[in-house]
């Protein structure tokens, strides 16, 4: 069995998973299966896809399923993954060279310390500039929330996490017409049970697309009200600061009124928060409709 299994979501981008093939045939260390998750994609992913197994330069499995968004993207592949660990790379993305070998040698360290639930290592843009800041080398460990809480990183980092800890947490919620709800949802879980041991090294280059998710938040907050409105019911109560839960009450008022749900005060964990944010809440609404009127 390999290792490591890297997997990669992806809908109608066979004109740009070419990238993330080619940082893959590239690595040193081949002790790592690529596991394409096809999400529905109308265009000729299935038949790229096979002619890269057909070339044979490096283990791929392939699954295609109806389109259920990104984290619905992530529940399949967390059934399906079967090696100790495992990375997301995006269809946009490419792994950094030399990341399997680097991966792997951090990952001796904690192995057989069951406290951890894996690696958090650095994301950079195609010039090799770090996005963000680099994690402060005396922090030994961490959880995710510490990383941007108490210590301030910056900038989006790439998880490396075990398999056997990501089986043990439910899988994201579906909802009917929607396409999206926010990863975090499983890491803050994560968060609450294991540390991540921080490496300084770069995992993925990233690329950050105009179709993709991170270049499309606000119309993500209108097309998906009810993911993003779970998500923060989540945050609220796993936060451990009055700042937090107020933040996150702001953006469930919001989402809460998106949907029309007039029971969202009695469905939030935080219900006294929640109280004072919906004159907040009621002003973001408004704001994202007006940043989004011409269409989502």
């Amino acid at each position: 069995m390999k290792t490591l299994t890297v997997f990669t979501p992806t809908y109608n981008r066979a004109y740009c998973l070419h990238k993330c093939y080619n940082g893959l045939i590239g690595q040193s260390n081949q002790d790592f299966v690529w596991l394409i998750i096809d999400d529905g994609s109308t265009d000729n992913t299935k038949e790229l896809v096979q002619s890269w197994i057909d070339e044979n330069k490096v283990a791929i499995q392939y699954h295609y399923q109806e389109n259920l968004g990104m984290h619905g993207g992530h529940n399949a592949a967390y059934k399906l993954i079967e090696t100790p660990l495992n990375v997301c790379i995006d269809s946009d993305d490419e792994m950094a060279e030399e990341a399997v070998a680097k991966i792997l040698f951090s990952w001796k360290d904690i192995k057989d310390k069951p406290k951890f639930a894996g690696l958090v290592g650095l994301d950079a843009d195609k010039s090799g500039a770090i996005i963000g800041t680099k994690i402060p080398e005396h922090i030994k460990e961490t959880t995710l929330y510490q990383l941007y809480n108490t210590h301030k990183v910056l900038g989006d980092k790439k998880l490396v996490l075990r398999t056997d800890v990501v089986k043990k947490y439910p899988p994201y919620p579906i909802f009917e017409g929607e396409r999206f709800v926010p990863l975090g949802f499983l890491y803050q879980l994560i968060d609450q049970d294991y540390k991540l041991l921080p490496v300084n090294d770069v995992f993925c280059v990233v690329e950050y697309l105009q179709d993709g998710s991170s270049m499309n938040m606000l119309k993500q907050y209108r097309r998906h009200p009810r993911g993003f409105a779970f998500s923060r019911k989540s945050r609220m109560a796993l936060s451990t600061n009055f700042k937090d839960k107020f933040k996150n009450a702001i953006h469930y008022v919001s989402s809460s009124l998106f949907i029309k749900n007039g029971s969202f005060l009695l469905e939030s964990p935080c219900k006294f928060v929640t109280f004072f944010a919906i004159p907040f809440g009621i002003l973001l609404n408004i704001y994202i409709r007006f940043k989004t009127k011409s269409g989502i």
